[in-house]
């Protein structure tokens, strides 16, 4: 019998996708949500994680970059695979040497474009509709040392009306990100 794969899930707030990745696989032998880390102490994604039965810790920018610690937590859990699922930090070189490969992110626009330090959530949704861009979507991606840089999975469209807003097109990109993130990361890690 196959050993069941390890995810640990990044998150920096409200955890809407983590949630649905945590459902998608919840009655499943095969794949465990092995824990959820925030670094926004705040975060409601702390809150979701304890509803959903799940352990979740916070760790701050000097557990990512300086001590290590982070990491030594992902060993301990055991993770296999780390999804990120609105982290907003560089992932640190640490962790992508321990995982190579095996780090995931979902970026709520059509990449290359709309990506890089500072796009993220709503100034994403914000530049797309002030560009009039007639399209936008999302990408899930392998992580490498910059932003919104590696390796493109998957990509899915949605159409930019001429009266869009950055709401409407948040609310679009939201139902993308729920009926393609979980399957694709689901597709990657046992095909990898």
């Amino acid at each position: 019998m196959n050993r069941t794969i390890r995810l640990a899930i990044l998150g920096s707030g409200n955890g809407t996708n983590a949630q649905q990745i945590s459902e998608y696989f919840a009655d499943r032998a095969d794949v465990e949500i092995a824990c959820i880390i925030y670094n926004v102490r705040d975060a409601y994604i702390a809150e979701r994680a304890k509803n959903l039965g799940i352990e979740a810790r916070y760790f701050g920018r000097k557990d990512f970059y300086e001590n290590g610690s982070v990491l030594q937590y992902l060993h301990e859990k055991k993770a296999d695979w780390i999804i990120l699922a609105g982290f907003l930090w560089l992932v640190p070189e640490d962790m992508l040497t321990a995982y190579p490969n095996h780090i995931i992110n979902i970026h709520p626009a059509l990449l290359p474009k709309y990506g890089g330090k500072g796009m993220y959530g709503h100034h994403v949704h914000e530049a797309v509709v002030a560009a009039r861009e007639q399209e936008s979507g999302i990408t899930i991606h392998i992580v490498d040392n910059h932003y919104d840089r590696g390796v493109i999975l998957f990509q899915a469209r949605c159409t930019v009306d001429a009266d869009e807003t950055p709401d409407s097109l948040a609310a679009k990109i939201h139902l993308l990100e729920k009926e393609h993130f979980p399957r694709v990361i689901d597709e990657t890690i046992h095909n990898c």
